[in-house]
């Protein structure tokens, strides 16, 4: 396996019972990532890896991801402080997404507009509402 590159299943069966990660990343390179808090199971956020962030999150234990806005790989916490230690790393059926279940520093928070989740709001008759529970 070079740097950025996983092996790519033999098979369906290999893809869907085997012991080798074989992520299946779309066509912008990209997969999805769900974070919840590792003792609560609070969903956090919803986040994208490339190879290279799914890499770097297996090797160090900290959480990254890749900002399609931004166009580049990050470290989720390096400059907020809510860095994501990942505590167990789970992938989907056709390892097409990743469950990361972390342990957030800092505040404790994912969102970066300062809720603990990024979930923050419903909706409720077509409309969003922020729901006082999910806390700033």
């Amino acid at each position: 396996m070079s740097k950025n590159q996983f092996p790519v299943a033999v098979d369906q069966q290999a893809l869907e019972r085997g012991s080798v990660l074989a992520p299946r990343f779309d066509a912008n390179g990209l997969i999805a990532a769900v974070a919840t808090d590792a003792a609560s199971g609070e969903i956090l956020m919803l986040a994208w890896m490339n190879a290279e962030a799914l890499r770097l999150t297996i090797e160090t234990g900290h959480a990254h991801y890749y900002s399609r806005s931004r166009r580049t790989l990050w470290k989720k916490g390096e400059t907020s402080g809510q860095l994501q230690n990942v505590k167990e790393m789970r992938v989907d059926c056709d390892q097409d997404a990743v469950w990361l279940k972390v342990r957030a520093g800092g505040d404790g928070g994912a969102c970066h507009v300062g809720f603990r989740s990024c979930f923050y709001r419903v909706v409720e008759n077509g409309a969003l509402v922020e729901r006082p529970d999910a806390g700033a």
